[in-house]
């Protein structure tokens, strides 16, 4: 009886872990809902959201309203 419940329980945990789809440069994964730490940042499909570590997203270091050296 033991030995079908840890089968039983590796399978499922095997079963789950196959499921995750990963996403922005596969720093990502898609989920319904981001966990702590994590930030939306694309979609995945019309349910899921890529949600990525802060540290793997593009820092605009630049201001949009710059004018830059023009002379």
């Amino acid at each position: 009886m033991k030995l079908i419940l840890l089968v039983l329980t590796v399978i499922l945990t095997w079963a789950q872990a196959a499921k995750v789809m990963k996403c922005w440069g596969r720093s990502g994964v898609c989920r319904t809902t981001c966990g702590a730490g994590e930030v939306f940042y694309i979609l995945c499909n019309p349910e899921a959201q890529c949600c990525v570590n802060p540290k793997y997203l593009p820092v605009n270091t630049e201001s949009s309203n710059s004018a830059g050296s023009l002379g």
